[in-house]
């Protein structure tokens, strides 16, 4: 019992400098393909910066100390990280963030569905920040991949490192997006895809995404925080 309560406390020490450097390291991929129309587009990043303002959004990514980058994506070879990793400490860096989000350019209209590269530009952004202790891919489609490397080839590097992929399937033109989404694209512990019925539906849709992969989950790492001290009374 003894040797049980001295590595709790260990793993206690350790939870505050881990929880101060960063939990959680989030990329938005937003699809920017030519199948996505300038409205859509629109519907797309305003609905992202309403669903990181919401209150329950925005406190949890102030508590993990959250870094979050924004990658637009389309076809092979059209992919870029549009806002690099922002580091959120308060309020006001959610609200700086949402508003350059909403203001972010879109660097492409007519191109194809990468979605396998998109997965794999991501991928090598977590290593500017190996302080996070959660790795999460945010990334919305409407579309089937049809352009470079499959979906499913980046699963065994997401593994390895360790990296959740969530998705919101736009089934606007594709009803059956959700299950290609299911099969191909989500990986990880607990990963899932959110439907939206149409782009209309999206900032519903992302907000209820947030909440369950930003605020449930870091509600989750705290409570394991809990527990383990628990176990020293």
């Amino acid at each position: 019992m003894r040797v049980l309560q001295l590595l709790v406390l260990s793993m206690l020490s350790l939870w505050p400098l881990r929880a101060a450097a960063c939990e959680l390291a989030l990329v938005l991929a937003v699809d920017v393909s030519g199948s996505v129309d300038a409205d859509e587009y629109r519907v797309q990043m305003d609905g992202l910066a309403a669903g990181l303002r919401d209150g329950v959004v925005s406190e949890a990514l102030v508590k993990a100390r959250a870094q979050v980058l924004l990658l637009q994506w389309s076809g092979e070879s059209r992919q870029e990280v549009t806002l690099p990793w922002a580091p959120v400490r308060g309020f006001g860096d959610v609200e700086a963030l949402a508003r350059r989000i909403e203001q972010a350019p879109r660097p492409w209209r007519n191109y194809s569905t990468a979605v396998g590269e998109a997965l794999f530009l991501a991928l090598e952004q977590f290593s500017a920040v190996p302080e996070c202790t959660r790795r999460v891919i945010d990334i919305s489609g409407d579309g089937f991949s049809n352009e470079g490397v499959e979906p499913r080839e980046a699963h065994g590097a997401l593994s390895a490192l360790g990296v959740t992929v969530n998705a919101i399937a736009i089934e606007q033109s594709e009803p059956d997006l959700t299950a290609y989404f299911f099969e191909n694209v989500i990986r990880g512990e607990g990963a899932f895809v959110v439907t939206a019925a149409s782009f209309a539906d999206y900032p519903s849709r992302i907000r209820r995404k947030l909440v369950r992969e930003v605020a449930r989950q870091t509600a989750a790492v705290q409570h394991g925080a809990d527990r383990a001290a628990a176990a020293l009374q």
